[in-house]
């Protein structure tokens, strides 16, 4: 795609080696001619010693993306996605094969006005609108009749001004969306700098799938490239310097003394509880530390209880005297079931039916020291109060943490797998109202 006049152009290839690439580049220059400067992604079929060589003998700059940050080329990545569609929408209703239609989307795509250069492509390449389905179309409602020939000179001359005018004009609308666009972006955006030796987090492709990446690190910046790019060493990778864009690094902050060890599990009261003050959050851009002082302990039920009859109790100073009254009494009737420690029914049980005889057992997760040592006295906690039993069954289902608004873990199991061959029960359930 031509950066400048937005005109696109899209090869079907069986294969995307260097040979290949260099052949289909070549043909395309011999329409519009030999560009000055070709950016490219780092693709290894771009940065090969056959396409520099090629680069050099027509003498073409070649320039190179950031790697994994697209909005370096936004625009033929943008237009990626739009021919993605329109080819989609050209088989599905066709019913023919996508590289047949690549022609015809192309043509639709160069002849329509471009919103940030308020001419089409065409326009600017060619210096006249082509001749379309939706003109012939016009030219037959109309029954326009043809033009009076000029003279070459005449023709030549006006060709030549319309074509400097439309330039201009493009131009000109081409800055005022940038600039537009710009604004709209900067809203949001924060303007961040790092200096040579500071501690980074990059933002990297993962081992297992080259589609999907996280944060690795941390890895120190050797320099500073340009105003938004840094080289950082990698020396763990197989590349033992990176040049990545500012948007794929994240600051690395060392952890907090007071925050080496695992903080201490806090035991929620089950049927009554009671707010907290959060406490101070220490914020550092992309990451969030909370102040020990968020995770105080909380009133037990027994505590809370014994405070009922107190005026400024949070629990029932909400309520008129009347039903305060009422609902102290309803407490105060059943005080086991309020107790310290969760109880449990023998009232009723329930027999899960599952549609196999074969158990089902899964792996517990992998997780890292300080969860498996909150999961570990959850477990203890549980079995001390009689709420579970070691177990000898064949059925397994994992355990996981989830975490809570307060800074805390609640322990849970995994039975998705179990409900999804679960006999479903059809049984009415009684109105509790009646």
């Amino acid at each position: 795609m031509c950066a400048a006049t937005r005109f696109p152009e899209a090869l079907p290839l069986r294969k995307i080696t260097s040979q290949t690439i260099v052949k289909a580049l070549l043909k395309f220059f011999t329409t519009f001619g030999l560009p000055k400067v070709v950016q490219t992604d780092q693709g290894s079929n771009f940065t090969s010693k056959l396409f520099n060589q090629v680069s050099k003998m027509l003498g073409i700059k070649h320039e190179m993306s950031s790697p994994y940050h697209p909005e370096s080329q936004g625009a033929l990545e943008r237009f990626r996605q739009s021919l993605k569609s329109m080819l989609r929408k050209y088989c599905l209703d066709s019913g023919r094969e996508w590289d047949e239609g690549v022609p015809f989307v192309l043509f639709a795509a160069r002849e329509a006005k471009q919103e940030s250069l308020g001419f089409s492509p065409v326009e600017l390449v060619f210096g006249h609108s082509v001749r379309g389905p939706m003109k012939v179309l016009k030219e037959m409602f109309q029954s326009e009749q043809a033009p009076v020939s000029k003279h070459v000179f005449d023709f030549t001359s006006s060709f030549r001004e319309r074509w400097h005018r439309a330039c201009d004009l493009a131009k000109e609308t081409l800055c005022q969306s940038q600039a537009k666009m710009k604004r709209c972006f900067d809203k949001k955006a924060v303007i961040r700098h790092f200096n040579p030796g500071d501690k980074v987090l990059l933002l990297l492709p993962s081992p297992a799938s080259s589609m999907s990446s996280s944060f690795a690190g941390p890895y120190v910046i050797e320099k500073r490239v340009g105003d938004l790019d840094y080289q950082i060493k990698t020396p763990d990778r197989r590349r033992k310097y990176r040049i990545c864009h500012v948007n794929m690094i994240k600051p690395y902050y060392e952890r907090l003394p007071t925050c080496s060890k695992p903080l201490e599990l806090v035991e929620l009261p089950v049927a009554l509880a009671s707010t907290v003050e959060n406490g101070p959050v220490l914020e550092k851009e992309e990451f969030v530390l909370r102040a020990a002082s968020q995770l105080e302990a909380r009133l037990t039920n027994s505590e809370m209880l014994a405070q009922l009859d107190c005026e400024h109790s949070s629990l029932v100073r909400h309520l008129p005297g009347l039903q305060r009254a009422g609902v102290i009494a309803l407490i105060r009737e059943f005080p086991t079931i309020l107790g310290d420690v969760p109880k449990q029914t023998s009232v009723l049980q329930h027999d899960i039916k599952v549609v196999t005889e074969k158990p089902l057992k899964q792996h517990a997760y992998r997780v890292n020291a300080q969860k498996r040592e909150i999961m570990k006295r959850e477990v203890d906690y549980l079995l001390k109060h009689g709420l579970a039993v070691p177990s000898s069954s064949p059925w397994s289902s994992p355990c996981l943490l989830v975490p809570k608004p307060d800074g805390t873990y609640r322990l849970c199991t995994d039975y998705r797998r179990l409900n999804a061959i679960t006999v479903p029960d059809s049984f009415p359930l009684p109105r509790i109202d009646d």
